[in-house]
C-alpha cells in the first residue's frame, strides 16, 4: 500500500525514484492532475503547459521512500517532437483523456502508440478519464474506457483534478505497481547471486529504475473504477 508523502520538496532518505510522464491532448487536465498530487492545488486559470515541465513528491510505500518525479508533457502539436525525447527512461505513464470531449478519447491510440514507440515497452500504464465532476456533460461512457483498457493491459480510473477525486488513488495505484514489479526484480537479482557473501547489497541505494523487465498488468488484474 502507499501512505501519504510530502509534497513539494523531499527530505532526507529516498530509495527510489520513479519517472512518470503525463501524457495526452491539450487542456484535457494533466497539469490540474499533477498540481493536486504534488501539491495539493487547483487553479482555475491554468495555462496551457509549454514544453515539459516536472513535479516531484515523495510517498512511502512498504515502508520505503519513493520519490515520484512526473513529467507534465505538453498536449500540442508542434510539441510532440520536443517531448518524444521525455518519454525515454520512464517507468511509468498517465494518459488522459477529458471525459467531456470524445475526440480526445478517440486520441487515446495515437498517444499509446506513440508512448510505446519511444518509451520501454513494458512500462506501467493508468488509462486516466479525466473531469468526472462534469458528469452531466459526459461524452465517453464508462465502459467505452474499461473496454479499452482491459484490450491495451491498462489500468482504469476516473478522476477530478477539481475535487480531487481518485487522483491519490490514480497515482498510488501506478507508483504501487511499479514498486512491486521494480522489488520483484531486486529479489530476483539477490537470488541469482547463489552463495554471494553480500545478498543484501541491494538495500538502501538510491536507485533509477530504466524500466525494463516490468510487465503490463493481466487483464483480469486490470484496475477499474469510476467512483
Amino acid at each position: 500500500m502507499a501512505g501519504g508523502g510530502g509534497y513539494g520538496g523531499a527530505s532526507g532518505k529516498v530509495d527510489y525514484v520513479f519517472k512518470v510522464v503525463l501524457i495526452g491532448d491539450s487542456a484535457v487536465g494533466k497539469s490540474q492532475l499533477l498540481a493536486r498530487f504534488a501539491r495539493d492545488e487547483f487553479s482555475m486559470d491554468s495555462k496551457a503547459t509549454i514544453g515539459v515541465e516536472f513535479q516531484t513528491r515523495t510517498l512511502s510505500i512498504e515502508q520505503k521512500s519513493i520519490k515520484a518525479q512526473i513529467w507534465d508533457t505538453a498536449g500540442q502539436e508542434r510539441y510532440r517532437a520536443v517531448t518524444s525525447a521525455y518519454y525515454r527512461g520512464a517507468v511509468g505513464a498517465m494518459l488522459v483523456y477529458d471525459m467531456t470531449k470524445r475526440e480526445t478519447f478517440e486520441h487515446i491510440p495515437r498517444w499509446l502508440e506513440e508512448l510505446r514507440a519511444h518509451a520501454d515497452k513494458n512500462i506501467v500504464i493508468i488509462l486516466i478519464g479525466n473531469k468526472s465532476d462534469l458528469e452531466d456533460q459526459r461524452a465517453v461512457p464508462t465502459e467505452d474506457a474499461k473496454e479499452f483498457a482491459e484490450k491495451e493491459g491498462l489500468f482504469f480510473l476516473e478522476t477530478s483534478a477539481l475535487n480531487a477525486t481518485n487522483v491519490e488513488n490514480s497515482f498510488n495505484t501506478l507508483m504501487t505497481e511499479i514498486y512491486n514489479t521494480v522489488n520483484k526484480k531486486n529479489l530476483a537479482s539477490v537470488e541469482n547471486q547463489g552463495d554471494s557473501n553480500n545478498p543484501g547489497s541491494l538495500a538502501g541505494k538510491k536507485i533509477v529504475i530504466p524500466g525494463s523487465g516490468q510487465e503490463i498488468p493481466a487483464k483480469t488484474s486490470t484496475c477499474c473504477s469510476s467512483s
